[in-house]
């Protein structure tokens, strides 16, 4: 069993479930579109969907 993921951009948008070589595609050209775009698990997608709320991760140094 494949695992799927999806995308979750602007205003918590989330995007229907593929491949993660789909996914690794779509958000390099959400990228190249100057979007912010994060790949998530199939799952995680679901929660997102149902809370509203996305926890954008902080990158800490």
């Amino acid at each position: 069993m494949d695992k799927k993921y999806v995308i979750v951009g602007e205003n918590n948008s989330v995007s229907s479930s593929m491949s993660r070589k789909e996914a690794i595609n779509k958000a390099k050209e959400y990228s190249n579109e100057g979007k912010t775009a994060y790949i998530v698990s199939e799952e995680e997608g679901k929660r997102i969907k149902e809370e509203g709320r996305f926890n954008t991760p902080e990158w800490k140094e």
